[in-house]
């Protein structure tokens, strides 16, 4: 999955995290017809993806299975377009998403009779029209007296870009989330103008603060200091430090270069009131464990304790799993170096440029 699907992802990823929003997006977009057998307890996820791997740059996949009113577990496979014109071959993908998910089925027990029920749906947020009609049988080329003969699906198509605005969702929460991707891929005049929409919503799920904060840092560009403070002071009142700093956390975790510079600055502008909530952090931590310990070691040292975890949890989210280098490094250093390593893992590009003298 390249930059271009991940921030879109990683949004639909958090609204969909709950199984009540999952649900809302199910009863609200699913044909009446179908929707009206579902049963009132929330969907689950079902772990992994079908979508092949060269085609993630744009593609992204939900499996969600929910119990029906009859009793009958149902799969409602989400297949999500991220970029901002529709691909005329997107049927071709869903079909392989199911069938690889129904084999799947079928491996994990070969004494299978009757393999599960999948409901396909195309959820698009792009920019352009969507014009693709939704069936698997217009992309096959025969003639129409063999179609009763053929393979084909019926595709549930959500094109977020033909639902106005105040009907785009009941709940709060799936409310914010959807306004913030419809106009994820908007050109940046159409995004400033999405603005007040999508804020006045997000007042509503002030819990979605962070995720549509980040996805808006990362795909408006023309995003600045007054507008990004704005939103947070209306949602979250008198948290603004707090919320800024956990901003700071995030992206730093993330590690995206397509975030915006405003994120950047973020960054340096929220480092030390990171770090030194971090430290406190890391001497909490260290406090506890030498109690479990049954160690009586002084303050200075229990200090020094909690900078070298806080260090290696700030590297561990920067670059990943560190070698054993790093770690035999960190703990034999003193307080200085800890802290001047500490200020580089923000803006460095590399370990190796971490711990440069």
């Amino acid at each position: 999955m390249d930059d271009l699907t991940q921030p879109h992802d990683r949004l639909f990823k958090a609204l969909m995290s709950h199984p009540e929003t999952a649900g809302d997006l199910l009863r609200e977009y699913l044909p009446a017809e179908l929707a009206a057998l579902l049963a009132p307890t929330p969907p689950q996820l079902v772990e992994g993806s079908f979508v092949d791997e060269e085609l993630r740059g744009y593609l992204s996949d939900r499996l969600f299975v929910t119990d029906t009113r009859g009793g009958k577990a149902l799969h409602v496979y989400v297949l999500i377009e991220h970029k901002s014109y529709p691909e005329q071959k997107v049927g071709w993908q869903v079909v392989r998403g199911i069938l690889a998910f129904l084999d799947q089925k079928a491996r994990e027990r070969a004494d299978w009779t009757l393999l599960p029920a999948v409901v396909p749906m195309i959820f698009y947020h792009g920019e352009k029209a969507w014009r693709i009609p939704s069936a698997f049988l217009t992309l096959i080329d025969a003639d129409p007296a063999f179609h009763p003969w053929l393979l084909n699906a019926r595709f549930v198509t959500v094109n977020l870009g033909e639902v106005a605005d105040t009907r785009i969702a009941r709940s709060a929460r799936l409310r914010a989330g959807l306004l913030a991707l419809k106009y994820g891929t908007r050109d940046p005049e159409t995004q400033l103008a999405a603005l007040e929409v999508i804020v006045s919503a997000l007042v509503e799920a002030p819990e979605l603060l962070i995720p549509i904060v980040l996805y808006l840092l990362t795909t408006v560009p023309d995003l600045n200091r007054e507008v990004v403070r704005g939103i947070v002071v209306r949602v979250c009142p008198r948290k603004e430090t707090e919320m800024m700093s956990q901003f700071a956390r995030e992206i730093i975790e993330q590690n995206k270069q397509t975030m915006s510079q405003y994120a950047r600055e973020i960054i340096e502008e929220n480092k030390q009131t990171w770090l030194r909530q971090g430290r406190q952090e890391g001497r909490q931590e260290g406090r506890q464990e030498g109690r479990q310990e049954g160690i009586q070691i002084g303050e200075q040292r229990n200090h020094l304790k909690g900078e070298v975890a806080l260090l290696l949890r700030l590297l561990k989210r920067r670059f990943g799993s560190l070698p054993g280098w790093v770690e035999e490094r960190v703990a034999a250093a003193k307080a200085a170096d800890i802290e001047r390593w500490g200020d580089r893992v923000l803006t460095a590009q590399s370990l190796e440029e971490v711990f440069a003298a």
